[in-house]
């Protein structure tokens, strides 16, 4: 999950597993896989740092635990 801030002001956390497409038109617009498109605040490459640290979070610690299985 990350967190973004939609055009109004209001933050809200994005399921990062589900974002399909990320563009930048006058604001930025993420698409997510259920087709539902959220306006933010954020740039897109905010948000790419955002879920690459969200994969790390998630992703290595389970490399990990398995390397020492």
């Amino acid at each position: 999950m990350i967190r973004v801030t939609q055009i109004n002001g209001e933050e809200i956390v994005v399921n990062a597993e589900l974002i399909e497409t990320i563009e930048k038109a006058h604001d930025t617009i993420i698409t997510l896989t259920t087709t539902r498109r959220i306006r933010v605040k954020d740039d897109v490459e905010a948000i790419i740092d955002k879920v690459v640290e969200y994969r790390r979070r998630v992703v290595v610690p389970k490399v990990e635990k398995k390397e020492n299985s």
